[in-house]
Protein backbone atom coordinates (compact mmCIF):
# COMPACT_ATOMS: atom_id res chain seq x y z
CA UNK A 1 0.00 0.00 0.00
CA UNK A 2 1.32 3.39 -0.62
CA UNK A 3 -0.12 6.21 1.05
CA UNK A 4 0.98 10.35 0.03
CA UNK A 5 1.15 13.09 3.35
CA UNK A 6 -0.23 16.61 1.79
CA UNK A 7 1.97 18.70 4.03
CA UNK A 8 4.10 21.85 3.23
CA UNK A 9 6.70 18.85 2.08
CA UNK A 10 4.43 16.02 1.34
CA UNK A 11 6.24 12.32 1.35
CA UNK A 12 4.70 8.75 0.90
CA UNK A 13 4.06 5.99 3.34
CA UNK A 14 5.23 3.16 2.10
CA UNK A 15 3.51 0.28 3.73
CA UNK A 16 4.90 -3.38 2.28
CA UNK A 17 6.21 -6.44 3.33
CA UNK A 18 9.69 -6.32 2.76
CA UNK A 19 10.46 -3.12 2.36
CA UNK A 20 13.52 -2.53 4.89
CA UNK A 21 15.34 -4.41 2.65
CA UNK A 22 14.84 -2.52 -0.45
CA UNK A 23 15.12 0.59 1.35
CA UNK A 24 18.15 1.67 -0.91
CA UNK A 25 15.73 1.08 -4.18
CA UNK A 26 13.36 3.72 -2.58
CA UNK A 27 15.87 6.30 -1.52
CA UNK A 28 17.13 6.02 -5.16
CA UNK A 29 14.22 7.44 -5.93
CA UNK A 30 14.51 10.73 -3.76
CA UNK A 31 18.34 11.07 -3.90
CA UNK A 32 21.41 10.80 -6.25
CA UNK A 33 24.51 7.78 -6.06
CA UNK A 34 27.10 9.41 -3.77
CA UNK A 35 24.89 10.74 -1.72
CA UNK A 36 26.05 10.04 2.19
CA UNK A 37 23.85 8.89 4.93
CA UNK A 38 23.50 7.75 7.96
CA UNK A 39 21.71 5.21 9.59
CA UNK A 40 20.72 5.89 13.29
CA UNK A 41 19.41 2.79 15.44
CA UNK A 42 19.35 1.77 19.17
CA UNK A 43 20.62 -1.37 20.96
CA UNK A 44 17.77 -3.16 20.02
CA UNK A 45 17.24 -2.74 17.05
CA UNK A 46 20.36 -2.22 15.34
CA UNK A 47 21.56 -5.73 15.68
CA UNK A 48 18.48 -7.12 13.89
CA UNK A 49 17.86 -4.47 10.79
CA UNK A 50 21.22 -2.19 10.46
CA UNK A 51 22.89 -4.01 8.35
CA UNK A 52 20.34 -4.79 5.95
CA UNK A 53 19.16 -1.68 5.95
CA UNK A 54 22.83 -0.20 5.08
CA UNK A 55 23.78 -2.57 2.73
CA UNK A 56 20.55 -1.89 0.72
CA UNK A 57 21.35 1.78 1.05
CA UNK A 58 25.24 0.91 -0.21
CA UNK A 59 23.83 -1.57 -3.32
CA UNK A 60 21.85 1.22 -4.37
CA UNK A 61 25.38 3.66 -4.89
CA UNK A 62 24.94 5.48 -1.65
CA UNK A 63 27.76 5.89 1.27
CA UNK A 64 26.57 4.92 4.64
CA UNK A 65 27.84 5.53 7.99
CA UNK A 66 26.14 4.06 11.04
CA UNK A 67 25.22 5.53 14.83
CA UNK A 68 23.74 3.16 17.30
CA UNK A 69 22.70 4.65 20.65
CA UNK A 70 21.68 2.69 24.26
CA UNK A 71 17.99 1.74 23.48
CA UNK A 72 15.22 3.70 26.18
CA UNK A 73 13.55 6.75 26.85
CA UNK A 74 16.51 7.79 28.99
CA UNK A 75 18.46 8.08 25.80
CA UNK A 76 16.24 10.82 24.51
CA UNK A 77 18.03 13.46 25.37
CA UNK A 78 20.32 16.33 23.88
CA UNK A 79 23.53 14.67 24.94
CA UNK A 80 22.71 11.49 22.54
CA UNK A 81 21.90 14.19 20.03
CA UNK A 82 25.01 15.84 20.11
CA UNK A 83 26.98 12.48 19.65
CA UNK A 84 24.66 11.74 16.92
CA UNK A 85 26.05 15.70 15.10
CA UNK A 86 29.53 14.17 16.08
CA UNK A 87 28.59 10.90 13.18
CA UNK A 88 27.40 13.63 11.02
CA UNK A 89 30.09 15.02 10.76
CA UNK A 90 32.16 11.78 10.72
CA UNK A 91 30.58 10.98 7.76
CA UNK A 92 30.76 13.64 6.08
CA UNK A 93 27.07 14.47 6.03
CA UNK A 94 26.16 18.34 4.38
CA UNK A 95 23.01 19.81 3.51
CA UNK A 96 22.41 17.68 0.14
CA UNK A 97 22.60 14.35 2.30
CA UNK A 98 20.17 12.26 4.65
CA UNK A 99 19.35 10.72 7.58
CA UNK A 100 17.66 7.49 8.18
CA UNK A 101 16.00 7.01 11.73
CA UNK A 102 15.79 3.12 11.92
CA UNK A 103 13.81 2.11 14.94
CA UNK A 104 10.90 2.70 17.75
CA UNK A 105 9.57 6.16 18.48
CA UNK A 106 12.67 7.50 20.44
CA UNK A 107 14.90 6.26 17.39
CA UNK A 108 12.75 8.23 15.18
CA UNK A 109 11.98 11.39 17.38
CA UNK A 110 15.64 12.06 18.34
CA UNK A 111 16.93 11.69 14.25
CA UNK A 112 14.25 13.72 13.52
CA UNK A 113 15.30 16.38 15.90
CA UNK A 114 18.75 15.93 14.54
CA UNK A 115 17.88 16.05 10.63
CA UNK A 116 15.77 19.33 12.07
CA UNK A 117 18.83 21.08 13.41
CA UNK A 118 21.97 19.87 11.20
CA UNK A 119 23.21 22.73 9.27
CA UNK A 120 19.81 24.29 9.89
CA UNK A 121 17.98 21.10 8.30
CA UNK A 122 18.79 17.81 6.23
CA UNK A 123 16.55 15.22 4.90
CA UNK A 124 15.53 11.95 6.59
CA UNK A 125 13.94 8.68 6.10
CA UNK A 126 11.38 7.01 8.67
CA UNK A 127 12.09 3.32 8.92
CA UNK A 128 9.68 2.33 11.93
CA UNK A 129 10.18 -1.64 13.37
CA UNK A 130 7.55 -0.99 16.65
CA UNK A 131 3.92 -0.44 16.21
CA UNK A 132 3.94 2.59 18.29
CA UNK A 133 5.91 4.22 15.13
CA UNK A 134 4.22 2.55 12.47
CA UNK A 135 1.04 3.55 13.46
CA UNK A 136 1.54 7.16 15.30
CA UNK A 137 4.89 8.76 15.65
CA UNK A 138 6.57 8.58 12.41
CA UNK A 139 4.02 10.30 10.70
CA UNK A 140 3.79 14.04 10.85
CA UNK A 141 6.73 15.62 11.76
CA UNK A 142 7.32 16.23 15.19
CA UNK A 143 10.56 15.35 16.22
CA UNK A 144 12.28 16.28 19.98
CA UNK A 145 14.24 14.96 23.02
CA UNK A 146 13.39 15.48 26.70
CA UNK A 147 15.00 17.21 29.17
CA UNK A 148 14.73 17.49 32.95
CA UNK A 149 11.77 19.55 32.88
CA UNK A 150 9.35 17.13 30.47
CA UNK A 151 8.84 15.39 27.87
CA UNK A 152 9.34 16.40 24.50
CA UNK A 153 10.11 19.97 25.39
CA UNK A 154 13.10 20.62 22.96
CA UNK A 155 12.32 20.08 19.19
CA UNK A 156 11.26 21.01 16.01
CA UNK A 157 8.39 20.34 13.31
CA UNK A 158 10.29 18.36 10.57
CA UNK A 159 8.64 16.09 7.94
CA UNK A 160 10.35 13.01 6.75
CA UNK A 161 10.85 12.76 3.02
CA UNK A 162 9.70 9.06 3.43
CA UNK A 163 8.52 6.53 5.27
CA UNK A 164 9.10 2.43 5.35
CA UNK A 165 6.95 0.58 7.34
CA UNK A 166 7.68 -3.21 6.97
CA UNK A 167 5.37 -5.37 9.37
CA UNK A 168 7.52 -7.98 9.24
CA UNK A 169 9.60 -6.46 11.90
CA UNK A 170 6.88 -7.00 14.51
CA UNK A 171 7.31 -10.32 14.21
CA UNK A 172 10.88 -9.72 16.09
CA UNK A 173 8.87 -7.34 18.91
CA UNK A 174 8.99 -8.26 22.07
CA UNK A 175 5.22 -8.86 23.64
CA UNK A 176 5.65 -5.44 26.13
CA UNK A 177 6.60 -3.20 22.60
CA UNK A 178 3.43 -4.85 20.66
CA UNK A 179 0.99 -3.68 23.64
CA UNK A 180 2.74 -0.22 23.63
CA UNK A 181 1.74 0.26 19.84
CA UNK A 182 -1.83 -1.29 21.09
CA UNK A 183 -2.44 1.60 23.24
CA UNK A 184 -1.69 4.19 20.23
CA UNK A 185 -4.22 1.81 18.36
CA UNK A 186 -6.75 2.13 20.75
CA UNK A 187 -6.73 6.26 21.06
CA UNK A 188 -6.97 5.91 17.59
CA UNK A 189 -10.01 4.17 17.69
CA UNK A 190 -11.20 6.18 20.90
CA UNK A 191 -10.79 9.63 19.54
CA UNK A 192 -11.63 9.06 15.52
CA UNK A 193 -13.37 5.40 14.84
CA UNK A 194 -15.93 2.89 16.65
CA UNK A 195 -15.51 0.13 13.98
CA UNK A 196 -11.58 0.18 14.49
CA UNK A 197 -11.77 0.34 18.24
CA UNK A 198 -14.52 -2.83 18.52
CA UNK A 199 -12.20 -4.70 15.97
CA UNK A 200 -9.19 -3.90 18.66
CA UNK A 201 -11.80 -4.83 21.01
CA UNK A 202 -13.12 -8.45 19.62
CA UNK A 203 -10.58 -9.58 17.30
CA UNK A 204 -7.09 -10.68 17.28
CA UNK A 205 -5.16 -7.95 15.62
CA UNK A 206 -2.39 -9.89 15.10
CA UNK A 207 -4.02 -12.21 12.68
CA UNK A 208 -5.12 -8.87 10.33
CA UNK A 209 -2.07 -6.89 11.23
CA UNK A 210 -1.59 -4.91 7.76
CA UNK A 211 -5.25 -3.95 7.67
CA UNK A 212 -4.98 -2.67 11.56
CA UNK A 213 -1.41 -0.50 10.38
CA UNK A 214 -3.24 1.04 7.74
CA UNK A 215 -6.91 1.91 9.71
CA UNK A 216 -4.15 3.68 12.09
CA UNK A 217 -2.27 5.23 9.24
CA UNK A 218 -5.51 7.11 7.54
CA UNK A 219 -6.64 8.56 10.95
CA UNK A 220 -3.13 10.02 11.63
CA UNK A 221 -2.26 10.82 7.73
CA UNK A 222 -6.00 13.26 7.65
CA UNK A 223 -5.21 14.91 11.34
CA UNK A 224 -2.30 16.16 10.26
CA UNK A 225 -2.94 17.00 6.93
CA UNK A 226 -5.73 19.21 8.54
CA UNK A 227 -3.27 20.68 11.02
CA UNK A 228 0.64 20.11 10.26
CA UNK A 229 1.44 22.13 13.31
CA UNK A 230 -0.65 21.15 16.11
CA UNK A 231 -2.93 24.14 16.46
CA UNK A 232 -6.88 22.14 16.08
CA UNK A 233 -7.57 19.23 14.92
CA UNK A 234 -4.13 16.92 14.85
CA UNK A 235 -4.58 17.89 19.24
CA UNK A 236 -6.85 15.52 19.34
CA UNK A 237 -4.46 12.86 18.76
CA UNK A 238 -3.31 13.79 22.22
CA UNK A 239 -6.03 12.33 24.27
CA UNK A 240 -4.57 10.72 27.12
CA UNK A 241 -1.31 12.72 26.62
CA UNK A 242 -1.82 15.07 29.58
CA UNK A 243 -2.18 12.71 31.93
CA UNK A 244 0.22 10.00 30.47
CA UNK A 245 2.84 12.41 30.19
CA UNK A 246 2.79 13.93 33.34
CA UNK A 247 2.72 10.04 34.41
CA UNK A 248 5.95 9.56 32.59
CA UNK A 249 8.08 12.00 34.28
CA UNK A 250 6.95 11.12 37.80
CA UNK A 251 8.25 8.07 37.01
CA UNK A 252 11.14 9.82 35.65
CA UNK A 253 10.64 8.05 32.40
CA UNK A 254 11.20 4.64 34.07
CA UNK A 255 9.26 1.43 34.58
CA UNK A 256 5.97 3.34 32.77
CA UNK A 257 6.85 3.14 29.38
CA UNK A 258 4.35 5.32 26.60
CA UNK A 259 2.19 3.30 25.37
CA UNK A 260 1.05 2.26 29.25
CA UNK A 261 1.17 6.27 30.48
CA UNK A 262 -1.11 6.88 27.89
CA UNK A 263 -3.56 4.44 28.52
CA UNK A 264 -3.61 5.06 31.96
CA UNK A 265 -4.11 8.71 30.64
CA UNK A 266 -7.09 7.68 29.01
CA UNK A 267 -8.95 5.90 31.39
CA UNK A 268 -8.40 9.00 33.89
CA UNK A 269 -9.44 11.55 31.05
CA UNK A 270 -12.72 9.44 30.33
CA UNK A 271 -13.30 9.23 34.36
CA UNK A 272 -13.11 12.77 34.55
CA UNK A 273 -15.33 13.60 31.69
CA UNK A 274 -17.83 11.32 33.02
CA UNK A 275 -18.29 12.32 36.07
CA UNK A 276 -18.49 16.25 34.64
CA UNK A 277 -21.10 14.92 32.28
CA UNK A 278 -19.32 15.23 29.02
CA UNK A 279 -18.54 11.83 28.47
CA UNK A 280 -20.77 8.59 27.82
CA UNK A 281 -21.16 6.76 30.88
CA UNK A 282 -19.14 3.34 30.88
CA UNK A 283 -16.86 4.25 28.57
CA UNK A 284 -13.88 4.47 30.85
CA UNK A 285 -14.82 0.76 31.93
CA UNK A 286 -14.82 -0.13 27.93
CA UNK A 287 -11.39 1.33 27.57
CA UNK A 288 -9.81 -0.23 30.41
CA UNK A 289 -11.07 -3.47 29.31
CA UNK A 290 -9.78 -3.05 25.93
CA UNK A 291 -6.18 -2.03 27.34
CA UNK A 292 -6.39 -5.12 29.56
CA UNK A 293 -6.67 -7.82 27.14
CA UNK A 294 -3.44 -6.34 25.73
CA UNK A 295 -1.67 -6.54 29.22
CA UNK A 296 -2.02 -2.51 29.25
CA UNK A 297 -2.46 -1.02 32.96
CA UNK A 298 -5.67 1.29 33.70
CA UNK A 299 -4.42 3.27 36.68
CA UNK A 300 -1.31 4.69 39.01
CA UNK A 301 -0.85 5.39 42.44
CA UNK A 302 0.80 8.63 41.69
CA UNK A 303 -0.84 11.44 43.93
CA UNK A 304 -3.82 13.09 41.75
CA UNK A 305 -2.26 16.76 42.58
CA UNK A 306 1.21 16.33 41.39
CA UNK A 307 -0.36 14.83 38.25
CA UNK A 308 -2.37 17.88 37.95
CA UNK A 309 0.96 20.44 38.58
CA UNK A 310 2.96 18.10 36.16
CA UNK A 311 0.33 17.98 33.21
CA UNK A 312 0.46 22.13 33.59
CA UNK A 313 3.63 22.07 32.26
CA UNK A 314 2.86 20.15 29.29
CA UNK A 315 4.60 21.46 26.24
CA UNK A 316 0.69 22.20 24.81
CA UNK A 317 -0.03 24.55 27.47
CA UNK A 318 -0.78 28.52 26.52
CA UNK A 319 -0.75 30.88 28.51
CA UNK A 320 -1.79 28.92 31.71
CA UNK A 321 -4.17 26.96 29.41
CA UNK A 322 -4.46 23.76 28.29
CA UNK A 323 -6.62 21.93 25.37
CA UNK A 324 -7.73 18.72 27.13
CA UNK A 325 -8.83 16.02 24.53
CA UNK A 326 -12.21 14.55 26.00
CA UNK A 327 -14.36 11.92 24.31
CA UNK A 328 -18.23 12.44 24.07
CA UNK A 329 -18.47 8.82 23.20
CA UNK A 330 -15.78 6.34 21.98
CA UNK A 331 -15.24 7.60 18.08
CA UNK A 332 -15.98 11.36 18.98
CA UNK A 333 -13.59 13.35 20.62
CA UNK A 334 -13.91 17.05 21.05
CA UNK A 335 -10.96 20.00 22.87
CA UNK A 336 -12.11 21.38 26.53
CA UNK A 337 -9.93 24.61 27.00
CA UNK A 338 -8.81 24.49 31.29
CA UNK A 339 -6.97 26.49 33.51
CA UNK A 340 -5.70 24.66 36.54
CA UNK A 341 -8.22 25.41 38.75
CA UNK A 342 -10.40 23.96 35.96
CA UNK A 343 -7.71 20.58 35.65
CA UNK A 344 -8.16 20.22 39.76
CA UNK A 345 -11.94 20.55 39.78
CA UNK A 346 -12.53 17.44 36.62
CA UNK A 347 -9.69 15.35 38.58
CA UNK A 348 -11.61 15.41 41.66
CA UNK A 349 -13.30 12.18 39.90
CA UNK A 350 -9.71 10.60 40.41
CA UNK A 351 -9.56 10.88 44.30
Amino acid sequence: MELTVHTSSPYKIILARGCLDRAGEYAAGLFRPGTRTVVVSDSNVAPLYAERVASSLGAAGFSVGTFEFPAGETSKRLSTVEAMYRSFAENGLTRSDFAVALGGGVTGDMAGFASATWLRGIRFIQIPTSLLAQIDSSIGGKTGVDILQGKNLVGAFHQPSLVLIDPRTLETLPPRFFADGMGEAVKHGCIKSRPLFDRIRDTDVRADMERVIAENLAIKRAAVEQDEFDNGERMLLNFGHTFGHALEKLHGYRGLSHGQAVGIGMVMMARCGEKAGLTEPGTADEIAGVLRKYGLPVSDGADVSKIVDTAMLDKKARGGVLSLVMLRKIGESFLRPVDKAGLLKLAEALR
